[in-house]
């Protein structure tokens, strides 16, 4: 349990203190909420709102690992579609994709593996989950064993 509650104390502390005057660019050029900051490795939809309480993760910039759950004002195959064009550009490699009432996607970079979900939230809404994990089955970039 304490380690529970610490775990989170240090997920507030770090998605709270990345707030800044000026807004952080995305790729598209639009402004990334700062909850987001602490992640530029993962492209974000505007109008991105993190769930504290289903977010845990650990670290941050490009090694941070865990879960970012979050909901989004878009239907889940807009959505689909954002992740599908806007995961190559931050130099994510394709390893599978299925569109489907939960979407799933799967990509890898470096020695790290991200998955995607995507489920409907309400009907102009969708809730995503990025899990991030280490993968020791990547040799070089983007190839596997």
């Amino acid at each position: 349990m304490f380690k529970k509650l610490v775990f989170t104390l240090l997920v507030v502390i770090s998605l709270s203190s990345c707030s800044e005057k000026q807004p952080i660019v995305g790729i598209d050029g639009s402004a990334i909420p700062p909850a987001f900051a602490n992640f530029p490795d993962m492209p974000f939809p505007a109008s991105a709102y993190v769930d504290l309480e289903e977010t845990k993760a650990l670290g941050s910039g490009n090694n941070w690992i865990g879960s970012l759950v979050f909901t989004v004002d878009y239907s889940p195959s807009e959505v689909f579609d954002f992740y599908m064009s806007e995961m190559p550009k931050l130099g994510w490699i394709e390893v599978a994709t299925v569109r489907a009432r939960v979407s799933h996607m799967t990509y890898i970079q470096g020695r790290r593996a991200v998955q995607i979900l995507i489920e409907m939230d309400s009907s102009d809404s969708s809730m995503v989950t990025i899990t991030a994990i280490p993968n020791e089955n990547v040799v070089g970039k983007g190839t596997l064993k």
